[in-house]
């Protein structure tokens, strides 16, 4: 839990120049609620706070939109640590992502209010670097509006665009998923699979003239594909564990997310993606067989003593 946290570090500082103070009151309001929605359960359980709801709690945080409202930041992490979490029994037991569970929440109850909380990013807030400030749609119904017309691919893989808080910078992701892969952390299976079906579909939507709008390299670093393929989709505990059904897993994930983006009415997919493939994580560890494990070689039987020393003389 504590690389997670270590590998968000980065992203979180790069937001703080993006966002400025916003980043850091929607920081401390969701980790304030989020861990005391777990102490005040936990605690009729006679148990303690576990480190995961740090994890939740950051990314939940880097998840929403920079100026969204407190007390809608305050709703969606008390639900998402009591309804996605403890109402199953608490840490490692939920079948749903706890942090994508709040997000969704407040994404449906409040879109009105959500949709209007896109702002510029750059100089603290100030909106001095990247795209004009958004006040009604996210970047991607922008680009969707505008034909694809986004910042230059530079800017995208540096982090200098408007989204969520912590989706922007693909970089920064990329050296979180490295250090995660490297450390052991994340399962590579589940990254890989999310990203390329996502891709694969951006490539495939793009080519057949499904959405123009969308070329591939933007449409891949201008939503949260990347961020929840790298910190959502490696969830160790709503993820399965064998590696045919986390290859199938990754690919419900990654697949969804674009389905949505493209063909409905939402801008983005990723949370459903992520409850999508949730639900169906314990199925696919459960119909699919077990990877074999290879034999041994048989290593050859020990001489007798005696028959050793009758050698020897």
């Amino acid at each position: 839990m504590r690389r997670v946290l270590y590998s968000l570090t980065p992203i979180f500082l790069f937001s703080i120049y993006l966002y400025g103070w916003r980043v850091l009151a929607l920081t401390v309001t969701v980790f304030a609620l989020g861990i005391l929605t777990e102490f005040l359960v936990e605690k009729t359980r006679n148990k303690k706070v576990s480190e995961a709801v740090l994890v939740t709690s950051a990314i939940y945080t880097l998840s929403l939109p920079p100026a969204t409202p407190l007390w809608i930041a305050a709703i969606g992490i008390i639900f998402a640590v009591f309804i996605g979490k403890e109402v199953f029994g608490g840490f490692g037991r939920n079948v749903f992502n706890p942090a994508i569970t709040g997000r969704l929440f407040i994404y449906i109850t409040f879109p009105t209010v959500l949709a209007g909380s896109w702002m510029a990013a750059g100089a603290f807030g100030t909106g001095a670097v990247g795209v004009d400030a958004l006040s009604a749609a996210s970047p991607l119904a922008v680009m969707r509006a505008s034909g694809g017309n986004m910042p230059d691919l530079l800017n995208l893989f540096l982090g200098f665009r408007a989204g969520s808080i912590g989706e922007s910078s693909t970089i920064l992701i990329i050296a979180a998923a490295i250090y995660l892969i490297a450390t052991k952390t994340a399962q590579w299976r589940l990254i890989l699979s999310t990203f390329l079906s996502g891709t694969i579909l951006i490539v495939v939507f793009y080519y057949t003239g499904i959405s123009p709008e969308f070329p591939p390299l933007l449409g891949v670093m201008s939503g949260s594909l990347l961020y929840v393929a790298v910190f959502m989709s490696t969830d160790p505990v709503s993820a399965p564990n064998k590696p045919l059904s986390q290859w199938l897993y990754g690919t419900i994930i990654g697949s969804v997310t674009i389905l949505v983006r493209t063909l409905s009415g939402f801008p983005e997919g990723s949370s459903f993606g992520i409850l999508m493939g949730n639900a169906f994580a314990a199925l696919l560890d459960e119909l699919l067989p077990k990877p074999q494990k290879k034999k041994k070689a048989a290593k050859p039987a020990p001489k007798p003593k005696n028959q050793t020393k009758e050698a020897s003389a």
